[in-house]
Order: structure tokens, then sequence, then C-alpha cells
């Protein structure tokens, strides 16, 4: 049997990198599989035809996660469509990187809105589900800048240690509920977005890294198959480091 089999996942921001990967395991261990795009429907419509294709349901949503009403309706779609909702990954994110004297309110406002309101809007939308079922597994995806900052990125650290703070205590929420909360913090992962730095500088990101390798998306979504199954039941209220030792 596979890890996920009939388990009933939703993905948020998968169209690329990460997400992706993510919703591609999933659907390989045997769940059936909704996701969100926002701008790029053709790599969503791609998506979706590559999941069915493993033989589980998957269904792609147009649906923008930092809209408080749009994550509402999204759910309902979700569980109306699928008949249930086991396992939540909050995902979608952004960066809009700048010093801090330079950082504009909209450039602020933008990160804290995709990166941290959206795993508010989304919980929240699930949680009534979730309790009812008395089951869930809320996977929200964090970094390892949201542990120990980053210059430059004050808001992409602020939005992703406010998610820790908010994996914690919905942990604490919703523990007598069956359900459970955990986070993943990546490190350097090789993304599309990477692969567009200064390969002088990717190196000396891994030269510092104890397993002297940049991570994979593989890499990260292997963690979060791990914390949707039942693998980890008893796991909840933590924050996984999948950064090969960075902050070790």
């Amino acid at each position: 049997m596979k890890l996920l089999e009939n388990k009933v996942a939703l993905v948020t921001g998968a169209s690329k990198g990460i997400g992706r990967s993510i919703a591609q395991k999933f659907a390989e261990e045997g769940a059936h599989v909704a996701f969100t795009y926002l701008s790029n429907v053709e790599k969503g419509q791609a998506l979706e035809q590559e999941l069915q294709a493993l033989g589980i349901k998957a269904k792609g949503f147009r649906s923008d996660a930092s809209d408080f009403a749009a994550a509402g309706q999204l759910v309902d779609d979700v569980v109306k469509e699928f008949g249930q909702l086991d396992v939540l990954v909050n995902n979608a994110g952004v960066t809009q990187d700048g010093l801090l004297m330079r950082m504009s309110e909209e450039q602020w406002d933008r990160v804290i809105n995709i990166n941290l309101k959206s795993v508010f809007n989304l919980t929240k939308a699930a949680t009534r589900t979730f309790m009812k079922q008395r089951s869930g597994s809320i996977i929200n995806l964090t970094s390892v800048v949201g542990l120990r900052g980053n210059a430059g990125q004050a808001n992409y650290a602020a939005s992703k240690a406010g998610i820790i703070g908010f994996t914690k205590s919905v942990a604490l929420e919703l523990g007598s509920r069956g359900v459970r909360s955990n986070a993943i913090a990546p490190g350097f992962i090789e993304t599309e977005m990477t692969g567009e730095l200064d390969p002088k500088v990717v190196e000396e990101w891994k030269a510092g890294i104890p397993l002297k390798r940049g991570g994979t998306p593989e890499d990260v979504a292997n963690c979060a198959t791990f914390l949707a199954s039942d693998l980890s039941t008893y796991i909840t209220g933590q924050v996984l480091q999948v950064d090969g030792g960075m902050l070790t």
C-alpha cells in the first residue's frame, strides 16, 4: 500500500518548484491532489494532466491564497469535488528583496500577505473540515531564513518566522481534535529561481553546507510526504529543517 493511499491533499502554489514536486510526490504515493496556481495557467493545466496520468484524481484551481474569501471558497470547492480533505500544504510564497531602508510599504505588504496571511486564510478555512472528521495534517512551508534572518529580506524573514509561530499555536489549539500542524524549513534548494544566481554565489552557499550540496525540491517533497502520512501521527508543532545541516 502506498503511503498516502486514498488521502486527499490540497497544495497551494504548485505550478512550479517545491509545490510542484510535493504535488507530484503525493500523487505517486496514492493521494488525490487538489492544487492552486495563479498566474501561470499553462503550467497549472500541464500539472493537472501529469498527475491524472498517475491514476489518481487531480484538479487545479486558479485561486489567490492571499484572498480570504477566495481561500474559503477554494476549500469548499475542494471538499465538494473530492468528498474530503486530509492534508493541507501551505506553500504559496514570493520574495521581494531589498534593504529595509529602501523597502516600500507595498513590498512589505505583498510578501506578508502572500506568504503569511495566506497560511491563516487556508488553515482557517480548512479547520472546520479537519475538526469535524477529527483528523488532518497541516504542513506549512517556512524557511531557514525565518529561523535566522537574512540581510535584505526583512519582509520575507518576518513572514516565514510568523509561519513558525502560527504553526506551533495551531498545533496547540487543534491537537485535541486529532489535527496536526507542522512546518518545513528548507535551506538552499536548487529551483528555477536559484538557477538565475551567479554560479560563484551558488558555490559559496554550497561550501557552507555540511552536506556540500544544495537541496532539491524532491528533498522537501519527501519530508512533506512523511508529515502527510500516517508515519508521523505523533508529530505536531515541529519545524523540520531540510537544509543539509546549514543551521546545525
